[in-house]
């Protein structure tokens, strides 16, 4: 069941003129199928637009941030910063997925976490703000809850690379990821890995897939060696 629309409201900091906008954001086609309503009221449309207002705004945050890049880069990085694991890494934040509506082969195979619905809902809400409050008020949301932090998403997302060239400069053992753990029924699987630095266990890690579950293991490995000033 999604959670009441007024909590997400309160969580993003922006209350809604006209509700029905982020309702519509959190439809997902297969509800807007069950409940027998016309194709344009799932949030798909309003993705459409959240896509192109948020590719706007992160290009003119990095067109200042960054301002010695060059073109090739800064198209890269943007890429970086506003793709589908990124976006819902940052819709997870919010919880987002929580709030869908979705039809019920959706719920019932996992369509909460799934990377793909949150990332585009994150987009139709992006789109829904800049309809109710306009240009700035979707900046401002986008800069709180998409554009922060992100040399802590780089590490994330970066995490098995970083990894292997700390490994590396330091000469250490090499990296194995080891699965550690399997639950769940076959089309709600959770995995569970560890990484070793030769006999050693670092970080674990837990995901929808073995490479999210490895991604998370190298993050927090990372993390420890950090800890321990090691670089």
């Amino acid at each position: 069941m999604n959670r009441d629309l007024k909590d997400l409201e309160k969580k993003i900091g922006y209350q809604f003129h006209d509700a029905s906008l982020l309702m519509r954001a959190m439809a997902h086609s297969s509800y807007a199928n069950e409940a027998h309503l016309s194709k344009h009221e799932c949030n798909e449309r309003l993705e459409f637009l959240g896509d192109a207002v948020l590719e706007l705004i992160s290009s003119e945050f990095l067109f200042f941030d960054e301002d010695m890049m060059q073109e090739g880069d800064l198209t890269r990085l943007r890429a970086s910063m506003v793709c589908e694991p990124a976006l819902a890494f940052c819709a997870r934040q919010i919880q987002l997925g929580e709030y869908l509506l979705l039809g019920k082969g959706e719920e019932s195979t996992g369509g909460r976490k799934r990377d793909s619905l949150t990332s585009d809902a994150l987009e139709a809400l992006i789109g829904a703000i800049y309809i109710d409050g306009g240009f700035a008020s979707a900046k401002e949301f986008i800069m709180n809850f998409v554009l922060n932090d992100l040399e802590h998403r780089k590490l994330f997302y970066d995490s098995k690379t970083i990894l292997q060239e700390i490994v590396q400069a330091n000469q250490k053992e090499g990296i194995e990821y080891r699965l550690t753990g399997e639950s769940g029924p076959d089309h709600d699987k959770v995995f569970s890995s560890t990484v070793y630095i030769g006999n050693k266990g670092y970080g674990t890690g837990k995901g929808k897939t073995k490479k999210a579950a490895e991604q998370e293991a190298a993050y927090k490995s990372i993390l420890m060696l950090r800890e321990m000033n090691i670089k």
